[in-house]
């Protein structure tokens, strides 16, 4: 049965290897990103997110199946703050009305295994508490004191957080709508490109994650996973963040679950 499906970051990476997938399967496929998009929105911006609700309800008619945020930013800089954790609950807190008229709903946000890494306390207590202003001033003083490293794991820490105290609420799994998040390793997109054109820096991403299961990640190897969380195959999986990241959160993490 053919579903509708909201993807950000659908212009390249993971999520364009998963619009690709689902659309190749029959799927109405609603891609979001800066360019190159049926929604152009800025996930960083209170417009940007707000347009995204707005138009993605004009486009499906006023339900969606699933939804995958996709969309997010590397390296260090503290926009990364206002993509990857509020643009990210942004979209999945205003789309949660258009899931809740769908058919078997489904949502995932794309996380990272650099969420395990240690991250700043200040970015992510500010981010969880909704503050967007205090997350944004404590990402830049990370960056000022030569700590910007720690902003991307901080926010998809932040994110994995979130998912945890959210998806067995009334809202969600009250509602029947699993949400889950995703934690791939080291995945070789345009986001990463910069950091593994020299071998310098490769070195130093590949001892912050290793992979030992067949290395680098490609988006296409992503995609099947993100698939089957938002089908109706998916009846019991939800407030988990499922790591696919070639083996780094054993070796990091070691026998530690939790």
């Amino acid at each position: 049965m053919s579903r509708t499906y909201l993807i950000t970051g659908a212009a390249s990476g993971i999520g364009r290897a998963t619009a690709t997938r689902l659309a190749a399967q029959g799927h109405t496929v609603i891609g979001a990103d800066l360019v190159d998009a049926d929604v152009v929105a800025d996930l960083a911006t209170p417009e940007g997110r707000a347009h995204l609700v707005a138009r993605t309800g004009e486009l499906s008619g006023g339900r969606l199946d699933a939804v995958i945020a996709s969309a997010g930013l590397a390296g260090f800089e503290p926009r990364a703050v206002s993509v990857n954790y509020f643009g990210a609950v942004a979209t999945l807190e205003g789309l949660r009305p258009l899931l809740a008229a769908g058919t078997d709903p489904r949502a995932v946000v794309v996380g990272s295994a650099a969420s395990v890494h240690p991250h700043d306390t200040a970015i992510t207590d500010a981010a969880l508490a909704g503050d967007e202003d205090t997350a944004l001033a404590a990402a830049r003083a990370a960056a000022d004191r030569g700590e910007g490293y720690a902003i991307y794991g901080s926010t998809k820490a932040a994110v994995a957080r979130w998912i945890r105290r959210t998806a067995a609420t009334a809202d969600w799994a009250g509602a029947g709508i699993p949400l889950n998040a995703i934690a791939p390793g080291t995945v070789v997109t345009p986001m990463t490109a910069p950091m593994l054109a020299g071998p310098e820096l490769r070195k130093v991403v590949d001892e912050t994650v290793p992979m030992p299961l067949h290395g680098h990640a490609r988006p296409e190897q992503i995609a099947p996973l993100l698939d089957w969380l938002t089908s109706p195959e998916n009846e019991l999986v939800t407030g988990q963040v499922v790591f696919i990241d070639g083996g780094a959160d054993a070796v990091l993490r070691g026998d530690r679950t939790w």
